[in-house]
This record gives C-alpha cells, sequence and structure tokens, in this order.
C-alpha cells in the first residue's frame, strides 16, 4: 500500500486542521494506519491509531480529547481532525500503515508503509 499525507499548513493557538492520509494499491482495509509525529529537536511519536474497520482508536496523552481519527475504507483514507491546537503541536505529520500489529501498536518498526510528511505549525 501507498500512503500520501496532506492538509498541514499553519494555524493559530486554539484553531483546527484535519489532515488526510490517502492510500492507494490493494486491502487497505487490512492494515491499521497510525499518525506519527517529529517536532523539532525531538525524536519522531506515534500520537494515534485507528484498526482496519474504523471500530477500535487509540489516542496517547498528548491528543487524546484534542485529536479524532476515522476512516473511510470506500476512499481509501484516514483522516485525523485536530482541534484546541497548541503550539507544542507543531511537527512534521507522517501516517504509517501495519499489517503486523493491531490499534495499540505505538512502535514505528511495526508500520512497513509510510508516506511523506506533512507540516503543522501552530503559531500567534
Amino acid at each position: 500500500v501507498q500512503l500520501q499525507a496532506s492538509g498541514g499548513g499553519w494555524v493559530q493557538p486554539g484553531g483546527s486542521l484535519k489532515l488526510t492520509c490517502q492510500a492507494s494499491g490493494r486491502a487497505f482495509s487490512d492494515y491499521v494506519v497510525a499518525w506519527f509525529r517529529r517536532a523539532p529537536g525531538k525524536e519522531r511519536e506515534f500520537i494515534v491509531a485507528i484498526n482496519q474497520d474504523g471500530t477500535g482508536t487509540y489516542h496517547t496523552a498528548p491528543v487524546k480529547d484534542r485529536f479524532t481519527i476515522a476512516r473511510d475504507n470506500a476512499k481509501f483514507a484516514v483522516y485525523l481532525t485536530m482541534d484546541s491546537l497548541k503550539p507544542e503541536d507543531t511537527a512534521v505529520y507522517y501516517c504509517a500503515a501495519s499489517n503486523r500489529g493491531t490499534y495499540t501498536t505505538t512502535w514505528s518498526h511495526m508500520y512497513d508503509f509510510w508516506g511523506q510528511e506533512t507540516l503543522v505549525t501552530v503559531s500567534s
């Protein structure tokens, strides 16, 4: 499966953005899809994932209650809606897919397919 992330940009603190991870290839619905991010000067971190049919999601503490992940398998897409954005959310964001783990898998090495980065900047 091939992935392409889009939707990044600049937003003021408290604002919202919606990222899209567009997939191509067969059997997209067989994959767990996650979003990772890498803030300036920091390591890449897992933030949220969704299971194959969209019924299960897992969020890390920094984004819980602010970020929502959803998928539309018919459109081969996963969406990340980010609300109440903070300056510390500034990062490059990546989507990734795995057919080896579950939606609670946070280790990046378990994700075999990665999309290009999309930059999110939160500042006033």
